[in-house]
């Protein structure tokens, strides 16, 4: 059983041990570039076709060559397969703009290829432990500050506020202070106490047979996992919007969700301190969750 599978658009297995980045790499250099992250579940990766419109459209963003679907989507079902049904795995695409000094200007590729300066690859590795345990317990949260408005991703597009980046760190580092203070995830809030997003997460609350979400203008990452949610919930008859609400509403919500393309579903246990009890609706949710990642989605659908 492999431990990871390494995998060029061009459809090469290659090792993943072996040297694959230049050192001079922008995406390593200055994290210039965009990834998805996607669950492989029984060999087959979970909401693809929404996923591909997503990294499109964050390329898109920051003026990256134009992705050639077909070979990205081509070299996903390699890896998939190549890591098998056994368990489940993370797969991870990453495009960058390649080696310093190249072109930096949009570019759009050929039928059959990309364009040569960018790098692309897709790698695929375990599930963290973390996974399971949120999945089943819950996670414990705390509420931080991004320092912006959520007037600012209209305001200022260069600032790249909901398109999927390389530049992670400060994401990471609200991670690690949550958890020097014993907390599992973070949820960030705006200059008007709104609720934003997590570092790597789409917010979801629940009232009644009511979910809401943050809508992409405030800045927040359109998410994959929330997108599922709300798709098959509308079917059973939950009524469904993308609407700003504030950091109190977490509070009174019947129950607040953290939604990611490999935790998937996972419920908040605690909040600030704040015990948050688990509603009778909570396995529906998951169900919901897990029904939505594994319906057939087309492009169209993003």
């Amino acid at each position: 059983m492999v431990d990871r599978v390494l995998v060029t658009l061009d459809g090469t297995v290659r090792d993943p041990d072996a040297p694959l980045l230049s050192a001079d790499d922008i995406g390593a250099l200055r994290g210039d570039g965009v990834f998805e992250t996607i669950l492989v579940r029984e060999g087959k990766a979970c909401a693809l076709e929404l996923h591909l419109a997503r990294l499109r459209r964050s390329a898109q963003a920051l003026d990256l060559p134009e992705p050639n679907l077909a070979r990205w989507r081509s070299a996903i079902e390699i890896a998939a397969k190549e890591w098998g049904t056994e368990r489940e795995g993370q797969l991870r695409t990453v495009l960058t703009r390649g080696r310093e000094g190249a072109t930096t200007s949009r570019v759009t590729s050929g039928p059959l290829s990309d364009a040569p300066e960018s790098t692309a690859y897709v790698l695929v590795s375990a599930v963290a432990e973390r996974v399971n345990k949120a999945r089943a317990e819950g996670i414990s949260v705390i509420t931080l500050p991004r320092g912006i408005s959520v007037e600012l991703a209209q305001n200022a597009p260069w600032l790249l506020l909901g398109a999927k980046t390389l530049s992670y760190a400060t994401n990471m580092s609200a991670l690690r202070f949550a958890a020097r203070q014993n907390a599992d995830d973070v949820i960030f809030t705006s200059t008007e106490h709104r609720v934003l997003e997590g570092p790597r997460s789409t917010v979801v609350i629940q009232r009644d047979k009511q979910l809401l979400t943050p809508p992409a203008r405030n800045g927040v990452l359109p998410g994959i996992t929330q997108r599922a949610l709300f798709a098959e919930a509308e079917r059973a008859g939950w009524e469904c919007q993308y609407k700003s609400f504030f950091t109190a509403d977490l509070i009174t919500a019947d129950s607040v969700w953290l939604l990611s393309s490999i935790t998937l579903a996972a419920r908040v246990s605690s909040l600030d301190g704040l015990r948050c009890s688990a509603p009778d609706c909570a396995p529906e949710i998951v169900e919901l969750v897990n029904r939505g990642i594994a319906r057939p989605w087309s492009q169209s659908d993003w």
